[in-house]
Parts: structure tokens; sequence; C-alpha cells
């Protein structure tokens, strides 16, 4: 058994739920953050039987699109101010971030 905890972005999350829900998997999701945009994100956790595990990235890969964003100028607090960009820059964000965990025991109680 493997435990898959996929971030992907809040638009994603609705539809990324819709289709594990449409091919049986079961999902726990968990409203997170991200560091660098500081955009909100859904983490779904989802406990899958070995032989699923390809399907299930499949679904999470179907449904969770890149696309580009705009970032706001960060202001350089105490850092470098060489590396200051006084601009909105077009970053690509979305798509999933994907970790796969071997789980040792499983129970439902």
């Amino acid at each position: 058994m493997k435990l898959i905890m996929a971030v992907v972005q809040d638009q994603d999350s609705n539809k990324l739920s819709h289709a594990l829900i449409d091919h049986q998997f079961r999902a726990t999701k968990l409203a997170s953050t991200g560091g660098f945009l500081k955009a909100g994100n859904t983490t779904f956790m989802i406990g899958v039987e070995d032989d699923r595990v390809q399907d299930a990235l499949e679904i999470i890969k179907k449904n969770c699109q890149s696309r580009e964003q705009v970032a706001p100028p960060v202001s350089p607090m105490g850092g470098n101010v060489d590396a200051y960009v006084p601009y909105p820059v077009e970053v690509p964000v979305g798509g999933a971030t994907i970790f796969v965990l071997p789980v040792e025991q499983f129970h439902q109680f």
C-alpha cells in the first residue's frame, strides 16, 4: 500500500476531487499554503493499493494543469538588493507536486 500526497492549486481541487471519486479513490483534502506565492493550495492524501498507484497518478496529471501567474514584486527586506525585481513577473504555477510514500500499516476505525 502507498500514500500519495498531492499538492495542487485550489483552482484544480474540485475537478480532481470529482475525478478521484469517479474512479473509486478515497481522499482526504487539506487546505495548505504555498511558500513562494503564498497562495492557497489543496493537499490530497490518498491511500492506494500498489497496483492502482499509476492510475491515481494519471488522474492527478490529467486534472491538474500548469498555468502562468503574475507574481507581485517582493521588497528586499534584509536581503540582497541586487536580486530585487521591481516589477511583476510571470511564473509557472499549478500542475501537481506529488509524493508517493510506503505505508507500513493502515487502520480504519
